[in-house]
């Protein structure tokens, strides 16, 4: 369950990361995952930040006007890009074994909850995204 008032992805890479966090002794390639999950969300939120500046760029070109609405969807497009780039700073800086102090919820994830974390994030991809597109030609 995701409680209202924070990034609903954000929170869930939290959870993803304590359980990936919690079970490194079982499993060392964990570690590895983890990593590479920071890794790859922070690279996914460079490359929306820049998508949206582009089509700002685009828009702003083809059109000659600013439109108020758009700027302000590039604008909180930008400020969700710097939180979660905060966040996966943070999470980058800490040392996973202190990674645990920085649990939020009391609740763990099991290894069911985590596959379908892991599923849903991985939906929100481009690739998965456009997989019928894809598909069909």
């Amino acid at each position: 369950q995701v409680s209202g008032g924070e990034d609903e992805i954000q929170q869930l890479q939290k959870a993803l990361l304590d359980y990936l966090d919690e079970n490194t002794e079982i499993d060392a390639s964990l570690v590895f995952s983890r990593k590479f999950y920071v890794a790859q969300w922070f690279r996914d939120t460079t490359m929306e930040t820049e998508k949206a500046i582009k089509s700002q760029k685009d828009e702003d070109s083809s059109e000659g006007t600013h439109h108020a609405k758009d700027v302000e969807t590039t604008g909180q497009i930008m400020h969700r890009a710097e939180s979660r780039k905060k966040f996966l700073r943070s999470i980058i800086k800490t040392a996973p074994s202190q990674f645990s102090t920085l649990r939020m919820n009391s609740d763990t994830v099991d290894y069911e909850d985590a596959c379908l974390i892991v599923r849903y994030l991985a939906s929100m991809r481009p690739f998965a995204q456009s997989f019928d597109i894809y598909l069909t030609q």
